[in-house]
């Protein structure tokens, strides 16, 4: 019989689909943006929580491959927050020792952002605390797309024997190879669904749907998803004894 696998710890790695934006905006009669900008500023509040609750790993949801279907104006908005957001964050991310690095296919992103992602990147990569990574142009499926033909072309290479494929050697091709699976991925805005977010990293995650907008989010309410992970029995597929 399987012995039961008991975490007893907080979660060292939380991922957070940041729902909720435009609808804080609407609800108080400004435009989407207003929203996002207001959700951009939380981002640091939670970052500075994490050391405390013992969360090494965060994972933030920016920007979904879906979300080019927006309208213009916004995904231009978007954008134009992200460049603003690196620039204005790098040097007290960096002081926090806080290292970054971000996800996604980068393809559609324009020469400007993906600059200052590097730049920021290359900044951080020494840091220490908490780890943060972005996903902007992110979506769980493109990513084991991309991941797939990675490893296809290192068995037609002659770099890796098909035989020795298996369920732990995709994700080494993964954006997140570096990173442990995440151990809760919270979303907030009331919705309860993954969005594409984190796939395969995500398989024996534990999930946390709550009704806040992510604006509304508080480092408060974090530490009770935290705490309340610690009572949560994971068993990883096996069953008690």
């Amino acid at each position: 019989m399987v012995k039961p696998i008991r975490d007893t710890r907080g979660p060292r790695h939380v991922a957070i689909i940041m729902d909720g934006n435009g609808r804080w905006a609407t609800q108080r009669g400004r435009p989407r943006l207003f929203g996002h900008h207001a959700g951009a500023k939380r981002v640091r509040e939670i970052v500075e929580a994490c050391p405390d609750l013992g969360v090494k790993y965060l994972t933030i949801f920016a920007f979904s491959t879906e979300n080019w279907r927006r309208t213009q104006v916004e995904v231009a908005g978007l954008m134009s927050l992200f460049r603003r957001y690196i620039t204005k964050e790098a040097r007290a991310l960096r002081a926090e020792n806080v290292q970054v690095r971000f996800i996604g296919d980068r393809i559609r992103l324009d020469d400007k952002l993906v600059s200052l992602m590097d730049e920021l990147e290359l900044m951080t990569a020494d840091c220490t605390g908490v780890n943060l990574t972005i996903a902007i142009n992110y979506g769980g499926r493109d990513e084991v797309a991309r991941a797939t033909k990675r490893l296809a072309q290192d068995v037609a290479d002659g770099k890796l024997n098909p035989a020795d494929v298996n369920e732990e050697t995709l994700p080494r091709y993964l954006d997140t190879y570096v990173l442990p699976d995440p151990d809760l991925v919270i979303r907030t805005s009331g919705e309860a669904r993954i969005s594409n977010f984190l796939l395969w990293q995500s398989a024996y995650a534990e999930y946390e749907f709550i009704d806040t907008l992510w604006p509304d989010f508080s480092a408060a309410e974090f530490a009770r998803l935290i705490e309340s992970y610690g009572a949560r029995d994971r068993r990883y597929g096996g069953v008690k004894a």
